[in-house]
C-alpha cells in the first residue's frame, strides 16, 4: 500500500483550487467535506458494536503507517505534517535570504542552514564534545559533580535530576524553582524495574546501545562503563515514584528555601549546583519528590567517581546525538526510534532540522507562520465556540447529583474565571540576545538551550508572565494550565479536520468543540479540581463531595483499565485518569453546546443519507482519533503517556453518554453501552 497523502492538503485543495478550463467541475466544498468524512468510515459495521471501526474503518483500510513515523493519526499527524512542510518553506526562504544580521529571519535561516549542513557536522566530528568532556573529566568530588550537573542542565543536558521553573502552586502569581526526579536514559522507571520479558530485553538492548555510543565517543572501556551506568540509573529508578503517583499535586508541593534543601540532602552541595547553572541567587524551591533526592544523595555517596563521570559523558552524548555525525545519529535512531518505538526509518534530515529550529526559535517561526496561514475570522468563530462550551459546562452543573450547592457555586465561579488564549501570543518572545551563526550547528543548539534556561531561571521569584504561551502558534495541540486557570488553543489546531468555517457545525463541535470541552474539563479533573479559580492549590470542595467525586472518577479508572492494547498489555487507568475524565466531559459539553447552536440557528440541511447531524458530531469526534501505530509505540504509550491510545479515546467517551446511545439507537447489552455508565462532569 502506498503511504497516504495528507487529508488536510487534499481537503484544502478541494476547497480552494480554481476550476480549469475544459475540465470537469471541481467538487463543491460540501461534496469535498462529505467525501472526507464518509470515505474514512466503514458503514457496514454496527456503530453500537464497534464505533471506532464504524467511524475510522475506511481510513484504517487505506492508511499505511509512514515508515518515518511510529504513530500516525487522521487529525494531529496530517495537520502537523502539512505545517511542517509550510515551515520548511519559510525556513528555506529565510536561509536563502536571511535579511539583516541579528534579525529573527537571519536567526531562523542560519539555524536551519547550519543544521542542514551535514558536511560541516561530519567534518567537526566529536570535537564539540571536547568542552563538556573536559569539565566532566575534572570532577573530583560531589561538589564538582553538582556544579557540572548544573552547568550541563543550563546547556540542555539534563542528568541526575529534573529541574526547571514553574509557578508556585500556592502562590501562582510568582515563579519558583522546581526540582523533581529524573536522570534516566530510558523513558520510565518501569524499564529498569519490571520483570516483563520485553522490558528486560529492552534493558539489555539499552546497555548495548550505551556501549555503542560511548565507543563512538572514544571511550576505551565502553562496555564496563555501560554496565556501571545502567546500574546507577537503576538506582535512580528505584528512588523514583511510579509515574501515576506523580499526578498527586498535593504530594508534589514541598516548598523549601536553600537552608531547607541543604537540610534535606546535606551530602549534595546545592550551592555548587546553582552556581554551575549560572543562577546562584535562586532561593525559592519546590522539591516535588523529596525521597528521590534522599535516594540520589545516598547513590552519589556510594558510587565511584569514575562511574559518575561516565554517566555524565553518556548523557551528553545521548542528548546531543542528533547534533553529531551520522554514526551517532544512526545509532541513536536504531535504539530510541526503531527498538523502543517501532519506527521503521529515520525521518529525513529536513524534518529533523525543522523540529530543531522550532525548539530553538519557535515563536520567531510562529510569527511568520501566523502571518501566512491564520485567518483572523477563524479566531472569532473559535471564541464563539468556546463560549458555547463554557455555557454548556455551567448549565450541566445542576444535573450532577453528587455535587452540593456550595461546591457547585464555587465550580461556577472557577469556570467563569477561565481565560482563553486563541491563535498566538499578544506579545512575541524577544530573541535578539541569542547569537546564531550559519557555521556551527552544535554551538547554535547549545546557545539556544542556554538562552532559554537563563530566560526562565531569571524569572524565579518574579511575577508570572501571563502573556507567555507554552506552545508555539503552529503547534497542533491545546492545553489547560491549572496555575493560571487558562486554556490555550494555538492557531495550528484550528484547521481541518478539527475546524473550518465551512464545515457543518456538528463537525466543528464534534472535533474542535470536544477538544475545547476537554481542556475546560481539565480544570475539574482529578488534578485540576484541586486548584481554585485563581489557580491556587487549595481544598475548595466539601469533604463529602470530594469523596463522591473520587468514587465517580474510580468508575472511569476501572473502565479504562479494562481496555487491552494487546494480550496482557492494558491501559493504565490511573495514569490516564485525568485525560479520560476530560474526554468524557469534553464530548458531553460539545454535544450540549451543539444542541444550543441548533436552537439558535435551526436544523441544518441533511449531510448524508443515513447519517444525522447528531451522529455526525460523534463520528467527527471519533475521527480525530483514527490512528495507526506500531506495537512498540503502543506498548511504550501505556507506560509513559497520560493519554489513552486513540481507539480507546474514541469509544471510551462515547460509550458513557446517553446522547450517543440515543443518536444511534443503541440498547442495553451493546458493546457501546457502558455498564456501569461512568459520569463525572
Amino acid at each position: 500500500m502506498p503511504s497516504p497523502k495528507s487529508l488536510v492538503a487534499l481537503l484544502l485543495l478541494a476547497l480552494a483550487a480554481p476550476v480549469a478550463a475544459g475540465s470537469p467541475a471541481a467538487p463543491t466544498p460540501s461534496e469535498a467535506i462529505r467525501e472526507a468524512v464518509l470515505s474514512s468510515m466503514d458503514r457496514t459495521v454496527d456503530p453500537c458494536d464497534d464505533f471506532y471501526r464504524y467511524a475510522c474503518g475506511g481510513w484504517l483500510d487505506k492508511t499505511e503507517l509512514p515508515a518515518d513515523q511510529a504513530r500516525w493519526t487522521r487529525s494531529f499527524s496530517t495537520i502537523a505534517e502539512r505545517n511542517r512542510e509550510l515551515v520548511r518553506e519559510l525556513l528555506e526562504s529565510a536561509a536563502a535570504d536571511p535579511g539583516p544580521a541579528g534579525g529573527e529571519r537571519q536567526q531562523i535561516g542560519d539555524f536551519f542552514a547550519a543544521c542542514m549542513n551535514e558536511a560541516a557536522v561530519e567534518k567537526a566530528g566529536t570535537t564539540p564534545l571536547a568542552g563538556p568532556f573536559e569539565r566532566i573529566a575534572a570532577i573530583a568530588d560531589a561538589r564538582d559533580l553538582m556544579a557540572v550537573a548544573g552547568a550541563l542542565g543550563r546547556d540542555g543536558v539534563n542528568a541526575l535530576l529534573g529541574a526547571g521553573r514553574v509557578p508556585d502552586f500556592k502562590n501562582p502569581g510568582v515563579y519558583l524553582f522546581y526540582l523533581s526526579q529524573g536522570g534516566l536514559g530510558l523513558p520510565d522507571r518501569d524499564y529498569y524495574l519490571s520483570e516483563d520479558p520485553r522490558k528486560r530485553e529492552l534493558l539489555g538492548q539499552y546497555r548495548e546501545h550505551v556501549t555503542r555510543m560511548l565507543t563512538l565517543a572514544g571511550s576505551p572501556a565502553a562496555a564496563a562503563e555501560a554496565e556501571a551506568i545502567v546500574a546507577f540509573e537503576t538506582g535512580l529508578a528505584k528512588a523514583s515514584r511510579p509515574r501515576s503517583e506523580m499526578r498527586d499535586r498535593d504530594r508534589l508541593y514541598n516548598k523549601l528555601d536553600r537552608d531547607g534543601l541543604v537540610k534535606l540532602t546535606p551530602g549534595l552541595p546545592w550551592a555548587a549546583f546553582f552556581e554551575g547553572a549560572g543562577h546562584p541567587e535562586i532561593v525559592s524551591i519546590n522539591v516535588a519528590v523529596p525521597e528521590f533526592f534522599s535516594g540520589l544523595e545516598q547513590l552519589v555517596a556510594a558510587t565511584p567517581i569514575e562511574t559518575l563521570r561516565a554517566y555524565l559523558r553518556w548523557h551528553v552524548v545521548r542528548e546531543r546525538a542528533e547534533l553529531l555525525p551520522a554514526a551517532f545519529v544512526d545509532a541513536d535512531f536504531a535504539f530510541y526510534g526503531r527498538a523502543l518505538s517501532g519506527q521503521a526509518e529515520i525521518q529525513p534530515r529536513w524534518k529533523r532540522c525543522v523540529d530543531q529550529t522550532g525548539r530553538a526559535l519557535g515563536e520567531a517561526i510562529g510569527k511568520l507562520w501566523v502571518e501566512r496561514e491564520f485567518a483572523g475570522n477563524s479566531k472569532q468563530v473559535a471564541i464563539e465556540m468556546i463560549e458555547d462550551i463554557e455555557k454548556a459546562f455551567e448549565a450541566n452543573l445542576p444535573n450532577l447529583a453528587w455535587m452540593d450547592d456550595a461546591t457547585r457555586a464555587r465550580a461556577v465561579e472557577k469556570a467563569r474565571k477561565v481565560s482563553n488564549k486563541i491563535g498566538y501570543p499578544d506579545v512575541w518572545r524577544d530573541y535578539s540576545a541569542l547569537a546564531i551563526s550559519r557555521g556551527d550547528f552544535f554551538a547554535n543548539v547549545t546557545a539556544a538551550d542556554r538562552f532559554e534556561a537563563d530566560r526562565q531561571l531569571a524569572q524565579i521569584g518574579r511575577p508570572v508572565d501571563r502573556n507567555e504561551w507554552l506552545m508555539t502558534p503552529h503547534t497542533v495541540n491545546a492545553y489547560y494550565m491549572s496555575t493560571a486557570n487558562e486554556i490555550a488553543f494555538p492557531a495550528g489546531i484550528l484547521q481541518p479536520p478539527f475546524f473550518h468555517r465551512d464545515h457543518p457545525a456538528a463537525m466543528n463541535y464534534g472535533a474542535i468543540g470536544a477538544v475545547m470541552g476537554h481542556e475546560l474539563t481539565h480544570g475539574f479533573d482529578d488534578q485540576g479540581r484541586k486548584s481554585d479559580g485563581d489557580g491556587v492549590l487549595r481544598e475548595w470542595w466539601e469533604p463529602e463531595v470530594a469523596a463522591k467525586f473520587e468514587a465517580a472518577a474510580a468508575c472511569v479508572e476501572r473502565q479504562f483499565s479494562a481496555f487491552e492494547v494487546e494480550p496482557g498489555v492494558k491501559v493504565d487507568g490511573k495514569l490516564t485518569l485525568g485525560e479520560n475524565i476530560a474526554d468524557l466531559g469534553g464530548l458531553k459539553q460539545a454535544f450540549s453546546a451543539y444542541q444550543s447552536w441548533k436552537e439558535r440557528h435551526g436544523a441544518p440541511p441533511p449531510f448524508a443519507e443515513g447519517l444525522t447531524h447528531d451522529q455526525l458530531l460523534f463520528v467527527s469526534f471519533a475521527q480525530v482519533w483514527c490512528t495507526e501505530a506500531s506495537p512498540e509505540f503502543l506498548r511504550r504509550q501505556v507506560v509513559t503517556d497520560s493519554h489513552s491510545p486513540g481507539s480507546f479515546r474514541a469509544v471510551g467517551a462515547a460509550m458513557n453518554l446517553p446522547a450517543f446511545r440515543q443518536a444511534f439507537s443503541c440498547e442495553e447489552g451493546d458493546r457501546m453501552v457502558a455498564a456501569p455508565t461512568c459520569t463525572v462532569w
